[in-house]
């Protein structure tokens, strides 16, 4: 059974960006059957979703990666960077490796495929609303493989100055708690931009980010 929220606690609020109004309807509508979730607005293109994130400022957005004007990994990449409380979670075909991998880097969550049941997108939705991180199990070694081959360079350079702030705290032993009270954030951001760090630096937890923290030179000071 997957759990549910309790009837006290605010729904997670879902914008949903795809540019074909069919899949963005499905979806609208598997959501709606599902408690505890909200879809608060739709967008056909990438820049629809920045405007849409800006005016309703969602938990979560379900994000196409092929769309006109603006596609999904710039739009994820701007989302990231100006609503960090907003987390994105892809949606992807079989073929679409590169483009997911690019989304990762950008600071997507995780990622779907648009086949997925009903359940698993479901699983997906509240386990990134809980600050967690989420891949299919389906294309998550090819797309985790593309991401390290890729990483020829550093990888530290790919965060963001904020993320790389929080990691510098991380690796300085500072708590979450602590880390939100220094920055005057949410312990929620907090959490988004840790997952967002891990993703990037390929690494599955705590104690691995900052080992490679601290021989980037992060959490040395007092």
């Amino acid at each position: 059974m997957l759990p549910q929220q309790t009837d006290d606690r605010a729904p997670i609020r879902v914008l949903l960006a795809d540019d074909h109004p069919v899949v963005r309807r499905g979806l609208a509508a598997l959501l709606a059957t599902l408690p505890g979730i909200q879809v608060v607005a739709q967008a056909g293109n990438g820049e629809e979703a920045l405007r849409e994130v800006a005016l309703n400022r969602p938990d979560i957005v379900v994000m196409d990666l092929r769309m006109p004007t603006m596609d999904g990994v710039e739009a994820t990449r701007r989302i990231v960077r100006d609503y960090p409380a907003t987390a994105v979670l892809v949606l992807t075909m079989f073929h679409e490796d590169t483009l997911v991998a690019e989304a990762l880097r950008a600071g997507a969550r995780g990622y779907l495929l648009k086949v997925a049941e009903q359940d698993e997108i479901e699983r997906a939705i509240r386990a990134v609303a809980a600050g967690d991180a989420i891949f299919s199990s389906a294309v998550a070694g090819r797309v985790l493989g593309r991401i390290t081959v890729d990483r020829a360079a550093p990888a530290l350079p790919q965060l963001s100055p904020r993320e790389r702030q929080v990691l510098d705290l991380i690796a300085a032993g500072a708590t979450n708690t602590s880390i939100a009270h220094r920055l005057g954030v949410t312990q929620k951001t907090v959490r988004n931009h840790i997952s967002a760090i891990f993703l990037k630096l390929g690494v599955a937890s705590r104690g691995e980010a900052i080992v490679m923290a601290r021989d980037a030179g992060l959490g040395r000071h007092a």
